[in-house]
């Protein structure tokens, strides 16, 4: 059974980056969509971006396009979300959850079955 582990939250600086991974074990992750969460409190998780299992392309929430990119890499297991131009408003726990039934991924928290723990990203001066 597949089982993912979120690393690479810390605090950051307003315009700083992060570098976000998602370590997969007990399964490969080529059959899997991979989806970036995040939830900040009192508010509904939200999808952030995702690469699909097909041909692994990508989408992004309107919030974060231009400034977060996912990338994958097979070989190792593993999926990164690369933060660029971070904001106040971008802090979350972030989640890394698997998709895996469709070819294409989306944004919807209803279609990940497996999820990661969690890792806290917070952007303050």
């Amino acid at each position: 059974q597949l089982q993912l582990a979120e690393s690479g939250g810390g605090l950051v600086q307003p315009g700083g980056s992060l570098r976000l991974s998602c370590a997969a074990s007990g399964s490969t992750l080529e059959r899997y969509g991979i989806g970036w969460f995040r939830q900040a409190p009192g508010k509904e998780r939200e999808g952030v971006s995702c690469i699909s299992s097909y041909d692994g392309s990508t989408w992004y929430g309107d919030s974060v396009k231009g400034r977060f990119t996912i990338s994958r890499d097979l070989a190792n297991n593993m999926v990164y979300l690369q933060m660029r131009s971070l904001q106040p408003e971008d802090t979350a726990v972030y989640y890394c959850a698997a998709d895996p039934l469709r070819d294409f991924c989306s944004g919807y928290v209803y279609e990940y079955y497996e999820w990661g723990q969690g890792t806290q990203v917070t952007v303050s001066s």
